[in-house]
């Protein structure tokens, strides 16, 4: 079997992506996975780190509103389903499974073009414009949303990496606090933004500092490479371990009571996973789409969400310390998360795109 994916861009579009093509590759590894990508995405690092062949396209970004660069789209547009064709007939693929972004578009178009199979994948509750035109092009559509308003649309959740998806947070919590340098039977509080970190959320939580240190309560956070917030050195109490960047986020999981960070698809997908509750920030940009990917999770009883504009010392205070403080009620928001979290999206939708291949083979 022969997959191209497309799903370039942002880690919200290609860990997806990867994450599929390595149960793709657990099930038979003789499948060869090709992944479309440009040269400015993060796929250029991700996918050859991930042991698979990166094809790379002209990147065609659509502008959102009406400007003279929609007078260019056509032209360049073109060009990248071109491109993208030619990948698909050098791999001679047997189906292109697409997960938004930039390259999907050109990659759904000259999927049509050669009349190969489509599968669409669709994190967010909101459909982006690619994935609304992939949808038009497919019977094939999975979502991680039961209400995602996309045709034929069949619930599957987000795919996860195998260290996430498999991750016993509660049998590794010792070994991960040690790693970080943690103490072992403290309440810990997980802070993240993101790859580049998040002002707001570095802010509020370094001026809480004192505060968590009152309550007994030790920090873990990843302030992002560009960061230029630090908390005062602690002269005793427990720790407050700040980090640029963390490349083993199981690690920083299992070490965690209760998160603070942004709601990105990946982002909830992962913590109801493990089954970790959080304070959700959502990004206050875009269409909405982070509120709607915690909202769920937080009505289930797994977290609380609070406006990017109302953070602050003041909010963690009144409302974040006293759920660290109260192990029942921590244990309880777990359990709810972990009711809305799916472990196994990567192999429902490797099922999905072996069952469009064998449909297609047979006709």
């Amino acid at each position: 079997m022969r997959v191209v994916l497309a799903g370039g861009g942002t880690a919200g579009h290609i860990e997806p992506a990867l994450a599929l093509a390595d149960a793709l590759r657990r099930e038979d590894p003789s499948v060869q996975i090709t992944c479309l990508g440009t040269e400015r995405g993060l796929e250029t690092r991700l996918v050859p780190q991930r042991g698979y062949e990166l094809a790379l396209i002209p990147p065609v970004p659509l502008p959102r509103t009406l400007t003279p660069r929609l007078l260019t789209v056509p032209g360049r547009l073109r060009g990248a389903i071109n491109a993208a064709a030619a990948v698909l007939d050098r791999v001679q693929a047997d189906v292109l499974v697409g997960f938004g972004g930039y390259v999907a578009t050109p990659g759904y178009l000259a999927a049509r073009k050669r009349r190969i199979p489509i599968v669409v994948h669709e994190a967010n509750p909101r459909p982006g414009l690619a994935n609304r035109l992939g949808a038009r092009f497919t019977e094939h559509v999975a979502v991680s949303h039961h209400d995602t308003p996309l045709p034929h649309a069949r619930f599957v959740g987000i795919p996860l990496r195998r260290e996430i998806a498999t991750l016993d947070r509660l049998a590794m919590g010792d070994k991960a606090r040690s790693y970080f340098g943690l103490l072992p039977d403290l309440p810990t509080l997980l802070i993240f933004g993101g790859s580049q970190g998040a002002r707001s959320l570095n802010r509020a939580a370094v001026a809480c500092a004192p505060a968590f240190r009152a309550a007994g309560i030790q920090v873990l956070h990843i302030v992002g490479p560009k960061n230029t917030e630090e908390p005062e050195p602690s002269r005793g109490g427990p720790q407050y371990v700040t980090l640029p960047y963390c490349d083993r986020m199981d690690l920083a999981y299992a070490a965690a009571d209760m998160a603070m960070c942004r709601a990105g698809a990946m982002t909830c997908a992962e913590l109801a996973a493990v089954g970790l509750p959080a304070a959700y920030v959502p990004l206050p940009h875009g269409n909405g789409e982070q509120r709607l990917n915690a909202e769920p999770i937080v009505a289930a009883g797994g977290g609380l969400l609070v406006d990017d504009a109302e953070l602050s010392p003041e909010w963690i205070r009144g409302n974040l310390l006293p759920v660290l403080g109260d192990p029942a009620r921590v244990a309880q928001m777990s359990e709810a998360a972990a009711q809305m979290g799916r472990r196994d999206a990567d192999m429902a939708l490797a099922g999905l795109v072996r069952e469009v291949v064998r449909g297609a083979r047979a006709r």
